[in-house]
């Protein structure tokens, strides 16, 4: 097998002006490379981001106008929630919440809000400032979640868990120290 010095004519002397010229669109080329697959990435992640807040906002709205119909389209049918007092809830029994009034919620100010993607899959956790009435009679209070998005197959965005905890006022919690 013949080498590539071998193939291509000698030359003496130092490398002209278009080998330079060569050399250097090549190294530009094979910079630019990442540059343009990174930009492209940030894109993505920053549009997956977007899609991730305004589906955070229709769940919001949703809870605050017991709009059943646009909860029923962001919950996937397979949808569990824990809610703050422990139980698990299902995607029929969250809607039958709403549909009767059983869950009326007048304030929800959602801040702290972070979103991590996996794959197809969005967790976002956030505090929430809530006000309102449950099952079990006035919900106030500050509570951090954590909800989880699946994209499904067609590409739509579902809410297939959440999870809810109260925030305990740290006045009220009294720390003892070892002596």
């Amino acid at each position: 097998m013949q080498s590539a010095r071998s193939i291509l004519p000698a030359r003496a002397g130092p490398p002209s002006e278009l080998d330079i010229r060569l050399v250097f669109l090549i190294a530009l080329v094979f910079c630019a490379i990442p540059l343009c697959s990174a930009a492209q990435k940030s894109q993505k992640h920053e549009n997956r981001h977007h899609e991730i807040d305004q589906l955070e906002e229709a769940w919001r709205s949703a809870v605050l106008a017991s709009d059943t119909a646009a909860m029923n389209a962001l919950l996937s049918d397979d949808y569990t929630a824990i809610t703050a007092n422990g139980t698990l809830q299902t995607k029929q029994e969250w809607l039958a919440s709403l549909r009767s009034g059983r869950i009326h919620i007048t304030t929800l100010d959602v801040s702290d809000r972070k979103v991590r993607f996996y794959g197809d899959t969005a967790v976002v956790t956030s505090r929430a400032d809530v006000q309102g009435t449950g099952t079990e009679g006035e919900v106030l209070g500050g509570f951090r979640y954590t909800r989880v998005y699946v994209r499904t197959p067609s590409g739509k965005w579902k809410i297939v868990s959440f999870e809810a905890s109260r925030i305990r006022d740290s006045r009220r919690i009294k720390i003892s120290s070892a002596q």
